[in-house]
C-alpha cells in the first residue's frame, strides 16, 4: 500500500473549471518524487489540493488508504502532511525562532528537541535565531519555510517551488537540504520548475500537463527520456 495516493482527482479554483484533469500520482514511505511540467499544467494546484487548501469535484486523496479526501487543512496537518507555499511562506515580522514556534501549533509536547532538530539541519537558522524572518535573504526564508513544516514531524512534506526566485548558489544549498530531509525519512514531494535538478534528485517523477499526468518514470530515466527532455526540458534531439 502506497504511503499517499491521488486517483483520478479533477479541482479547480472557479465553479467549472478544472485544472487538475484526472491527476493520478503515489508517493511511497520514505520517497522523493518531482512533479514539472509547463506553467499552468496543475503543479501548484496539485500540492495545494494534497494539503487541503483545495477540495476535489471528483477523485480521492488516501494515506496509507485511509480517505482524507475533504479534509480541512488543519486536519490534514494532524495526519503528518506539511505543505510549504511558494510565497508568503513566514510571518515576516516574527523571529526565526517565534516562526519555529509557530510551526508547532499542534504540538502539546516539548518542542525542544524538534527545534534541535530544525537546527542541526539549517545551522544557519540557529545563527539567525533572534533575527526577524523578513531580514533573512530569500534561501534563508525558504530555509525557515521548511523548518516551520517540519516542526510537526511530517510524514510528509510537500514543497512547492522552493528553488522559485533564488540566485543558483542558493538552489544549491536548498535542494542539498531537500535531499538531507528526505534522507532522515520524510516523503517528499517537491513541485519545480527547475525540472532538470528536480528529476536528478528524486526517486521517482511525474510529468503533468493541462491538468494530467502524462509521464511517469524513475528520475533519471525521465531526465534522460527524449521526449520529455524536448518537450519540457528545453533539450533538442541534437543535443541529446
Amino acid at each position: 500500500m502506497s504511503l499517499l495516493q491521488v486517483c483520478d482527482v479533477y479541482a479547480g479554483y472557479i465553479p467549472d473549471v478544472d485544472i487538475l484533469r484526472g491527476v493520478n500520482v503515489r508517493l511511497e514511505a520514505g520517497e522523493l518524487i518531482a512533479l514539472i511540467g509547463p506553467n499552468g499544467a496543475g503543479k501548484s494546484t496539485l500540492a495545494k489540493t494534497i494539503a487541503g487548501l483545495l477540495t476535489p469535484r471528483r477523485g480521492t486523496i488516501t494515506l496509507e488508504g485511509e480517505d482524507i479526501t475533504y479534509l480541512r487543512p488543519n486536519q490534514v496537518v494532524k495526519k503528518g502532511i506539511g505543505y510549504v507555499p511558494q510565497i508568503a511562506n513566514v510571518f515576516r515580522s516574527l523571529t526565526v525562532e517565534e516562526n519555529l514556534d509557530m510551526g508547532a501549533f499542534i504540538t502539546s509536547g516539548n518542542i525542544t528537541a524538534l527545534k534541535q532538530r530544525v537546527y542541526d539541519t539549517f545551522p544557519r537558522l540557529w545563527e539567525r535565531r533572534q533575527q526577524r524572518a523578513g531580514t533573512l535573504s530569500g534561501g534563508e526564508r525558504q530555509m525557515l519555510a521548511m523548518g516551520r513544516a517540519m516542526m510537526l514531524n511530517p510524514r510528509i512534506l510537500v514543497l512547492d517551488e522552493p528553488s522559485a526566485a533564488l540566485s543558483p548558489a542558493l538552489v544549491s544549498d536548498v535542494f542539498a537540504k531537500i535531499k538531507e530531509i528526505n534522507a532522515q525519512g520524510t516523503a517528499i514531494i517537491l513541485v519545480e520548475q527547475n525540472a532538470r535538478k528536480a528529476l536528478a534528485m528524486s526517486d521517482r517523477g511525474y510529468v503533468l500537463e493541462m491538468g494530467k499526468d502524462r509521464y511517469e518514470g524513475l528520475g533519471t530515466d525521465l531526465l534522460n527520456d527524449p521526449k520529455v527532455g524536448e518537450l519540457y526540458l528545453g533539450i533538442t534531439r541534437a543535443q541529446a
